[in-house]
């Protein structure tokens, strides 16, 4: 579409008088009622006259392009802007012009652009742990395979809602012209309907759904409940047959709640959490019907659109304010289409890392409201242009979405997805904690692999740890958790050759290097508290075996650490004695340690140094408490040789 129908920024055209103005003034005008493409023609009439171009005239000349979704000629606009001003351009315009230069297939430029931004932010470790799972999924075979409709128009066509019997209700702007419907001013093509047909049936020819109650301006973004007694939809302000505009003259957006009757919608009311000062649309049920979730451009969002949920009550009014997702799932960009199943958030957005343009993500949904990292869906779902308004069924195997990708009819056509079997047979998911404190480890590396296919999956886990991952039939998987300075865990699942429930809430422990390694100036080593033999000799007992146990631990956990165990007297006794006697307790800890399964290279030395390196001035003849003694006491277990990044 040239002006894009599917964003809920749908404004009220007001008339403007501009005689005697300049030709800026005059194009900030017709950005300011969105009448872009006459923006377009003075602005760039300026940008090309003037060497220095005024910051100003860049940026409503390239958002003009990018807003009519020719992003080509945004992105040598954005451009200018970058050169012009770096990264003090701003988040929102970084995210454009990334956008903007993955719809050009410069993928490479994008990613530039985009880390260097972000270099500093605590945005930067989500974004690398989404571009990871991305590269991942597109060495991966494809899942899914794409289908196109053949009651796409020319005209868009989006936005599609489960029905009943096989069908679905779609948005679009098809012939309201020929049947009657009112022109959109700004762009010259009609409001947006909705239609009913069933895409299985090549002869079903689209027909206008719930006629008795659409009105004259747009009517799109369905959802409707289970049972099929109740819809939600979106529609401009409007009273006797007119356009509501607010105090700026602008005509938001609302979600509208009525009752279907045979295929007629009655008893409709307005939402609650409507307000003509910003727009709400999208609306998405959650799979019990308790929750609606929808986008709004309301105040104190994080970027241009963001997704919110409320709660509702049995008669399917809002009973909570709105509630943000939070930057989980908001950025500085656009978010929006929801759709909720099992709970898993679908939605699309152009904030997080994907292909360029709009692209779809899902999330997971935690109990309190909270939500995993969102990952990409990858190729059919997404390309280099917009990919949106997906749904899918509660088995996870079909659904449709809706694109403005080449190939395709119209300005926005809408696909057919379904799953491709038997790709995997089980979805395994959990937490990955830290084994000393309980705590999430964020951003763990999996890696996926098995005899047959080799590796098959990289991924990370979420900022809370979580992840989920879908296993191959017929498999031996191994799945190896390791992050930097923690240690590795490997999990086997064998999966039949028929699919199997999810299996879910597994939790894989990884250990922290810095928990169990301490630092003694330059030298590293694995932390225990003293070790105690008997008097005048060197077995090895029962409160000895207990800190033993510690340095057997950090070797089993850390395979790649080797040794050398040094032992230590105090000044006590001959130095003779002592010199012999701790080489003989060093030695009888290698042996402990040699039986416990650690492999005899890993332990490079033994020695005992008697009292030849006191750490205090407990000297022979110098008079000390029990205590100062103590501390020249010990064994120390050095680290030579340690692996701790990642593999």
């Amino acid at each position: 579409m040239k002006i894009k129908l599917r964003y809920i920024y749908i404004m009220l055209c007001a008339c403007m008088v501009m005689q005697g103005q300049t030709k800026e003034s005059r194009a900030d005008e017709f950005f300011k009622n969105f009448k872009f493409n006459k923006a377009i023609e003075l602005y760039a009439e300026i940008a090309n006259k003037d060497k220095r171009i005024d910051d100003h005239v860049l940026q409503n000349l390239a958002d003009s392009y990018f807003n009519i979704g020719d992003y080509t000629n945004a992105e040598k606009w954005y451009s200018k802007l970058y050169v012009q001003k770096g990264n003090e351009i701003g988040e929102n315009n970084i995210i454009k012009l990334v956008q903007c230069l993955k719809a050009s297939h410069n993928q490479e430029r994008a990613d530039e652009v985009l880390l260097d931004y972000y270099k500093d932010e605590g945005r930067l470790q989500m974004i690398l742990a989404q571009r990871q799972h991305l590269d991942s999924l597109l060495l991966t075979d494809a899942r899914f395979q794409m289908d196109t409709l053949g009651f796409n128009s020319p005209k868009s066509d989006f936005s599609p809602a489960f029905y009943r019997d096989g069908s679905i209700v779609f948005s679009s702007t098809r012939d309201s012209i020929t049947a009657g419907g009112k022109i959109y001013p700004w762009n010259n093509q009609p409001y947006l309907d909705l239609f009913m047909t069933v895409p299985q049936d090549p002869g079903f020819v689209p027909e206008k759904f719930a006629a008795n109650r659409m009105s004259d301006f747009h009517d799109a973004s369905v959802t409707v409940t289970k049972d099929m007694s109740r819809i939600y939809l979106t529609r401009n302000y409007y009273k006797k047959g007119k356009l509501q505009a607010n105090n700026d003259g602008l005509s938001n957006m609302q979600i509208v709640m009525g009752n279907l009757y045979n295929g007629d919608i009655e008893d409709i009311q307005s939402l609650s959490i409507n307000d003509k000062d910003y727009s709400c649309g999208h609306p998405a049920l959650s799979s019990n019907g308790k929750k609606l979730y929808f986008t709004s451009n309301m105040p104190g969002g994080y970027g241009g659109s963001d997704i919110y949920v409320v709660s509702l009550d049995s008669d399917g009014t809002v009973v909570s304010p709105p509630k943000n997702l939070g930057p989980a799932i908001n950025t500085k960009g656009r978010e929006m289409f929801p759709y909720v199943v099992n709970d898993v958030l679908y939605f699309s957005s152009d904030g997080h890392y994907g292909l360029g343009g709009l692209d779809v993500f899902k999330s997971k949904i935690i109990p309190k409201d909270e939500y995993s990292l969102p990952v990409n869906m990858g190729k059919p779902f997404n390309s280099n242009m917009d990919d949106f308004s997906l749904i899918i069924n509660e088995d996870f195997d079909s659904g449709y979405f809706a694109s403005n990708r080449m190939g395709g009819v119209g300005d926005d056509d809408i696909y057919a997805f379904k799953k491709i079997d038997p790709s995997h047979c089980l979805v395994y998911s959990g937490q990955v904690l830290n084994k000393i404190t309980n705590e999430p480890v964020p951003f763990a590396n999996i890696e996926v692999k098995n005899p047959t296919d080799g590796l098959i999956e990289i991924l990370l886990t979420d900022e809370r740890g979580f992840y989920e991952i879908e296993l191959p039939c017929n498999r031996d998987n191994k799945m190896v958790f390791f992050k930097e300075r923690f240690s590795k865990q490997q999990v086997s699942v064998i999966t039949t050759d028929k699919p199997q429930p999810p299996s879910t809430d597994n939790l894989v422990y990884l250990t922290p290097y810095d928990d169990i390694i301490e630092k003694d100036g330059a030298v590293e080593k694995i932390k225990v508290d003293p070790i105690y033999f008997d008097y005048d000799k060197s077995t090895i007992t029962a409160r000895a075996e207990i800190e033993l146990k510690k340095v057997l631990f950090a070797m089993q956990q850390f395979p790649d650490i080797r040794i050398k165990i040094e032992s230590h007297t105090d000044s006590r006794g001959s130095d003779s004695y002592n010199l012999r006697l701790s080489d003989d307790r060093a030695k009888s800890t290698r042996q402990y340690l040699i039986a416990q399964g650690i492999a005899q290279y890993r332990i490079l030395s033994a020695t005992g140094y008697g009292e030849t390196m006191l750490i205090n001035e407990c000297s022979n003849g110098v008079k000390c408490s029990e205590q100062e003694h103590l501390v020249n006491r010990r064994s120390d277990f050095i680290v030579l040789k340690e692996n701790i990044v990642s593999k």
